[in-house]
């Protein structure tokens, strides 16, 4: 006859003991205990897979007696019965006790037995594999190598090596200022036009700090109304606003020991800034709906693409918080600033792109070289990186002739030997534009003209369709319709 699994039942009430006996004989072999010393003088004799223990007893609760059973008996399977569902007491017998499961009463019976059975599945299985405990440390250090790995492979990537630019480009200043305070735990304000690469910088500095093995955070303070935001960064209890469904870890918490980068820091309002700059001067956070607060060490890099000190000026941002981000400054050119940078962006760009999509392209043509070269680049690297994504998706040869260019490029000056020398910034007019070419129709011309009115209410609102569309009177169907046309599309 096949040996029944044992279950030892700890609990102080001789009725409740018998409920379960009744429930669980048909199945296992039932030992009953009155009281934590009772069943220590059981578990000194029988082998025993599963112990049901009561949370409330006179001499001692169920989590504190199976925390001694876990260290002089660990192999049996423990678990809570309890009419009681304190939080506390089940997150410690999750953490301190090894609990498997933790069943409150009035329990059904059918749900018992089958919990049992997996405890004594769990049981046997553990037995079968002695080495369980080795492989969960083993999977431990594999994880902590493939982590470090991951770090080392992001060190890589974000070296101030990778940041591509010439030698004479107004990028090399900033760049080589960025590696001398990448070592000093110092808040950094990157300034620049959108697209420029504030992000890539960002994340330079971290990687080649001394906080480089901890979390790098990203939060775009413009994306969240201040509720939000505040939550986003800060945390929040349940049912500190609508919608707050669950306790949430700010992203503060969450880059503990790192760097937060908060982008499109000039969009914030300013009773958000007052709540960040308490963060900033104090070193802690209280999350929304919390009594307490928690320290943080964070250190922050920030970015914004406004003018911050005219902002401080005209009182629309607060000028403490400013000169606490703007420890040291950082400022990113435009793409048109540094024309002798777009060659070696577009081949690191035509690289990236042709892996990305599987297409084997050997490079441009001369013409699309030299377009991509004079033209102004009001999307900066974005848009550069763009129109590379829409031509080797067309590019049906080796190598990218002009006709793929979009049409923005396609209509800018062409006759490369009137150009400026490379060595300086190249400009190019809206008059320019208008009047390029001696054989432009009515229509083309109107297009252009088109174009720029576009191109300039994208700048001045920072690529919102939805205010581009207003103010232009166009649906936001009928705008994107036309961005597409003038290959005006960004990327998300």
């Amino acid at each position: 006859m096949t040996k029944l699994p044992i279950v030892l039942v700890i609990d102080d009430e001789v009725r409740s003991q018998e409920s379960l006996r009744r429930v669980l004989a048909d199945e296992f072999e039932v030992l009953c205990a009155s009281s934590a010393s009772e069943a220590e003088a059981l578990l000194e004799v029988e082998m025993v897979h599963a112990i049901l223990c009561d949370q409330k007893m006179p001499d001692r609760t169920g989590v504190d007696f199976l925390k001694t059973v876990r260290h002089r008996w660990p192999d049996p399977v423990r678990m809570i019965i309890s009419g009681f569902t304190d939080s506390e007491d089940i997150i410690a017998g999750l953490n301190e006790a090894g609990i498997y499961q933790y069943i409150t009463k009035p329990w059904d019976p059918v749900e018992l037995i089958q919990t049992v059975k997996g405890a004594v599945r769990a049981f046997q299985l553990q037995r079968e594999n002695q080495n369980a405990s080795i492989e969960i440390r083993v999977a431990t250090q594999t994880l902590q190598q493939i982590v470090a790995v991951k770090r080392g492979v992001l060190k890589s990537r974000y070296g101030f090596e990778r940041i591509v630019r010439a030698p004479n480009s107004p990028m090399a200043d900033a760049i080589r200022t960025a590696e001398k305070i990448a070592g000093y735990d110092i808040s950094v304000l990157i300034t620049g036009e959108s697209g420029t690469g504030k992000e890539l910088l960002a994340r330079a500095l971290h990687y080649n700090s001394p906080r480089a093995d901890k979390p790098f955070i990203i939060e775009n303070c413009a994306a969240l109304p201040d509720q939000l935001l505040e939550s986003e960064l800060f945390g929040s209890k349940k049912g500190a606003f609508t919608g707050a469904y669950e306790d949430r870890i700010g992203l503060f918490e969450q880059a503990d020991g790192g760097t937060i980068f908060l982008d499109e820091i000039g969009e914030t309002s300013p009773a958000f800034q007052v709540k960040l700059l308490r963060v900033l001067q104090e070193g802690e956070i209280r999350p929304l709906g919390a009594r307490l607060t928690r320290k943080v060490d964070v250190r922050v890099i920030s970015a914004t693409n406004r003018n911050l000190e005219a902002e401080v000026q005209a009182d629309r941002f607060r000028r403490d918080l400013y000169y606490r981000l703007a420890a040291f400054r950082l400022h990113l050119p435009a793409l048109r600033d540094r024309p002798m940078d777009v060659p070696l962006l577009a081949e690191l760009l035509l690289d990236e792109t042709t892996k990305a999509f599987g297409k084997v392209i050997s490079g441009f043509s001369d013409e699309v070289q030299n377009r991509l070269k004079t033209y102004d680049w009001p999307g900066n690297v974005r848009e550069l990186q763009n129109e590379i994504q829409r031509m080797v998706a067309l590019a049906e040869h080796p190598v990218i002739s002009a006709h793929l260019l979009s049409p923005a490029l396609q209509r800018s000056q062409t006759n490369w030997e009137d150009k400026p020398s490379s060595d300086g910034p190249v400009e190019i007019t809206a008059g320019e534009r208008l009047n390029g070419g001696a054989g432009n129709t009515l229509r083309e011309r109107v297009e252009t003209l088109e174009e720029e009115i576009i191109r300039d209410a994208l700048n001045r609102h920072r690529w919102n369709i939805s205010r581009v569309a207003d103010e232009l009177g166009l649906s936001r169907v009928g705008l994107r319709a036309k961005l597409q046309r003038y290959g005006l599309e960004r990327m998300n």
